[in-house]
């Protein structure tokens, strides 16, 4: 399993199809709300895609946000969940959030999702609110050195 920092428009696409697939088709999400201005490979977030026997199957992004990283849209293929993706994903961009300097994370987790991120180490923030018409919780990490 291979974590790969975007760098192309390849690449990029291959997320947006994985993304479509689990948040627009799955869980219903309008895509005018899930493709924002930050999904181009300007600098103002980072993007990663996960690759398992060389098909992706994974994807996340990262943007520093008042001093902190927000995780943003990570989601895994179906028949992929529960082969440790997730923990690859927040792994890979909680690495580079500390690449960049940021010593806390937070992340609109979904609530279904609460006790993946407890186990990772993540703190509920917030209380529940909708967010496209799914229940969330604002969740936070404090990076160690």
């Amino acid at each position: 399993m291979e974590a790969i920092t975007i760098t192309r428009e390849q690449e990029l696409e291959q997320a947006f199809d994985i993304r479509r697939e689990v948040f627009i088709d799955e869980q219903g999400v309008p895509a005018e709300d899930e493709f924002d201005e930050f999904d181009r490979l300007d600098g103002r977030c980072i993007h990663i895609l996960i690759e398992h026997e060389d098909q992706a199957v994974g994807t996340g992004r990262i943007r520093a946000v008042e001093g902190v990283g927000k995780l943003e849209r990570i989601c895994i293929r179906e028949p992929y969940r529960k082969f440790g993706i997730g923990r690859r994903i927040i792994a890979g961009l909680e690495q580079l959030a500390g690449e960049q300097g940021l010593r806390q994370v937070k992340l609109h987790g979904q609530t279904q999702a609460r006790g993946f991120y407890e186990k990772l180490g993540y703190q509920a923030a917030s209380d529940e609110f909708m967010e496209d018409g799914i229940p969330h919780l604002l969740m936070m990490k404090t990076l160690t050195e």
